[in-house]
């Protein structure tokens, strides 16, 4: 077994100048994402390569000495999946961020995974395009992220998600080798879906380090609806209402009391104490004035108590600040652990309800927004960090609102990922023989058991 002193000093001479750095407050600040509850260790180094070459020199230097590697974005995840054990080394993808090509004529993209989130989505706009999902962290998170971890947004509902959008990849595999998936044909069925599988794999299998994306045409400015209702099942039923409409808007999102409430107490948006919940809508489609007169309508039939609509770009962004500001003001509340499930849509309102119930047991507050439209809702926990009893409710909280979602045929994650957080969770969504065929795939792609141990799946029983 080798030394860590030993192990930093064969990395950093396998590697070229200025790739590793083993900085102790660096290397700290590599240690972990924006999760909380979950174990993080000091990483051995941190590597900092440039290009896909580098990365492969990282991993293999890495595998040849038995040393874990944990790939890294922005660090802006919320499962702990970027989260070290002890003695790894962080390979983070923030230098790769150059956007290699925009082809017009077929809209697709290609670039590398350090490019953050709205740079691509404002440099793609300058050419009439659209790149569709948008995290809430798209300000800071990165594409290698968003597809390590098949990310979402808002604009879900309508346009899909990050894997909806990725055609083909560049990844380095665990023993160094540099592999291509996919194609940028508009079709193709060639052999397995290699790309499918490692959207989402948290870089347990590989480490992207390129992507080739779909693009769309841009679309029209969206028209926006706000409707508040005096009673959370009126909300849920006008969900339903549009969906079994076939209806389907460009934005679908709740906030439940809890959130109101605390969005009101920091932006003094008048919102109103008898507001129970609100949905806030969009739509984009070349028909959305006549859409939105039919949402409205629907709104309106189960209850809605006050609807403000607009075309207005600068409005519509007026009438969504309450669903930008809703974590923001949660926040304020306390110390905060945000969960990430997902039900049929048809079962939100009972989710909401559970999670109201969830509250009163453990004497917390927990506020709920998210995509109504997808039925994912992010629950957040709020409790006292110093306290042992609050944090012990909060973990309390978390695992009856995960459990409550399974129950209601739901899933344990929407769009944050497992990582380290829900890898126990994951044994309860999976039955054994699905968890055998997870395990065959990481034995096959990555033997050494060296890319990302711990995240995703735990050691097998």
């Amino acid at each position: 077994m080798i030394t860590e002193t030993t192990a930093i000093d064969r990395l950093v001479d396998a590697l070229p100048t200025g790739i590793v750095t083993c900085d102790p407050d660096v290397v700290a600040a590599y240690a972990a994402d924006q999760s909380q509850f979950t174990h993080r260790a000091l990483p051995l180094a941190v590597a900092m390569p440039r290009s896909t070459e580098e990365v492969a020199a990282c991993v293999r230097a890495a595998h040849a000495h038995g040393v874990a590697v944990v790939p890294r974005g922005a660090g802006s995840g919320l499962s702990g999946a970027v989260n070290t054990p002890a003695g790894a080394l962080v390979v983070s993808l923030h230098r790769m961020t150059a956007i290699r090509e925009l082809d017009v004529d077929n809209r697709v993209v290609v670039v590398e995974p350090g490019v953050v989130t709205a740079e691509l989505r404002d440099h793609v706009s300058k050419a009439g395009l659209y790149y569709p999902p948008d995290p809430g962290s798209v300000e800071f998170c990165t594409i290698g992220g968003n597809v390590a971890t098949n990310a979402g947004g808002m604009c879900c509902v309508k346009y899909g998600v990050t894997g909806d959008f990725v055609l083909a990849l560049e990844c380095v595999l665990a023993d160094g080798r540099i592999m291509r998936t996919g194609r940028r044909t508009v079709k193709g069925t060639a052999g397995y879906d290699l790309t499918s599988l490692l959207v989402g794999s948290e870089g347990t299998l590989a480490i992207i380090t390129e992507i080739t994306l779909r693009l769309i045409p841009a679309p029209r400015p969206p028209h926006t609806l706000v409707a508040s209702f005096p009673t959370l099942d009126s909300a849920g039923q006008a969900v339903k209402a549009l969906t079994t409409a076939g209806i389907t808007p460009s934005m679908l999102e709740i906030l439940d009391r809890a959130t109101i409430k605390a969005v009101d107490d920091m932006t003094r948006m008048g919102i109103g104490d008898d507001t129970a919940a609100l949905l806030l809508i969009q739509h984009d489609g070349a028909e959305a004035l006549g859409i939105l007169a039919d949402i409205e309508r629907h709104c309106t039939t189960h209850g809605a108590s006050e609807i403000v609509a607009s075309s207005d770009p600068a409005e519509a962004e007026m009438l969504l600040e309450a669903r930008r500001q809703a974590l923001p003001a949660l926040e304020r509340l306390g110390d905060w652990l945000l969960d990430d499930v997902c039900v049929p849509c048809s079962r939100i309102t009972d989710l909401i309800a559970a999670i109201e119930q969830i509250a009163q047991q453990t004497g917390l507050t927990i506020g709920v927004f998210g995509h109504a439209g997808d039925g994912n809702l992010h629950p957040t926990v709020i409790y006292d960090k110093s306290d042992p009893a609050s944090c012990e409710a909060a973990w309390e909280a978390f695992n009856a609102i995960t459990q409550r979602a399974l129950e209601l045929g739901g899933t344990i994650t929407g769009e944050h990922g497992v990582g380290r957080l829900k890898a126990g969770w994951l044994r309860k969504e999976l039955d054994p023989v699905n968890l055998e065929a997870h395990h065959a795939v990481k034995r096959a792609l990555d033997p050494a058991g060296i890319l990302n141990p711990g995240a995703v799946l735990l050691g097998r029983d």
